[in-house]
């Protein structure tokens, strides 16, 4: 019995954790099963359809040109002078698609795998971040579509979009979209072990998100239209990311970036991150009883 006490164990699983707590030396010893799953959710995701991988197009092209023709042609929703309107809707549904994928793909880790974490052990916190990881291969390709109509409306159709300096703090969105998108997701996930409602409640709430978001018109137009309720989307995180990312790549016309607003979005998504965590941490303890 001695011997056992006086064994040097080489891992050590328990339950008795910090509220937020990130591993990141035993989330890398995991990687390759978190490569594992971003290869599952790519693969699986359009298996067995006839157009495929396709879909990472299509989707991206159809809506920006529905926006179009319904918000700029029929609604007169004006993109900034010299901003072409198809451009202005791919540049807000390229960045916004990244989002919601990944709010909408960890909102539900607890329900959708919990055959797996019943059976076997890993860092929970390695599905959710599988998710963010793999709609970063689908942000990618969609990225690529937007910058293929770049090039062809600067080449082709002379058109004044210009990008600028700020380019630089690109990453710096994609990593403030993943916080933001993995830690409100990670709360949602939690809650729903008990609160089954949440499940019909997530994706239409982020279609009502979308149009609080700035996707499809300019933060200035919206409050010169309805300046009494105008901080609702002015301050929504998305909104400032979507700005900036249309002011990097558009010009200053498409949008803007206010110094005080984006460090509010950095700090937002932050907190939302490690409050998602918090909960996420505790909840996996005992979610296999109650879900």
């Amino acid at each position: 019995m001695s011997n056992i006490k006086n064994e040097n164990w080489l891992y050590t699983i328990s339950p008795k954790r910090k509220l937020i707590d990130l591993n990141f030396q035993e989330i890398w010893r995991y990687k390759d099963l978190m490569l594992l799953f971003v290869k599952r959710d790519v693969v699986t995701l359009y298996k067995q359809t006839i157009l495929g991988p396709l879909w990472y197009f299509i989707q991206p092209l159809f809506t920006s040109v529905i926006f179009t023709v319904i918000f700029n042609n029929l609604a007169n929703i004006p993109t900034g002078d010299g901003v072409p309107s198809f451009l202005f809707n791919l540049a807000g549904i390229t960045s916004w698609n990244y989002f919601k994928e990944c709010l909408v793909g960890t909102s539900d880790t607890f329900k959708k795998n919990q055959n797996i974490f019943g059976k076997v052990y890993f860092p929970r916190v390695v599905m959710p971040l599988s998710t963010v990881v793999s709609n970063l291969l689908k942000f990618g390709i969609q990225l690529m579509v937007f910058v293929g109509f770049y090039l062809f409306y600067v080449f082709f159709r002379d058109a004044s979009v210009i990008p600028n300096i700020s380019l630089l703090l690109f990453p710096v969105l994609i990593i403030i979209m993943a916080l933001l998108g993995l830690g409100l997701g990670m709360i949602i996930s939690s809650m729903t072990t008990k609160y089954r409602d949440l499940n019909f409640l997530v994706q239409f709430g982020v279609q009502l998100l979308m149009y609080a978001s700035g996707v499809m018109y300019t933060v200035s137009y919206f409050k010169e239209k309805l300046p009494d309720i105008a901080w609702l989307v002015e301050w929504n995180p998305m909104t400032i990311i979507i700005e900036a990312f249309r002011h990097m790549t558009l010009g200053a016309n498409a949008g803007d970036i206010d110094s005080v607003k984006f460090l509010y979005a950095v700090v937002f998504s932050l907190i939302a991150f490690f409050i998602g965590l918090g909960i996420f941490n505790k909840t996996e303890k005992s979610f296999i009883d109650t879900i």
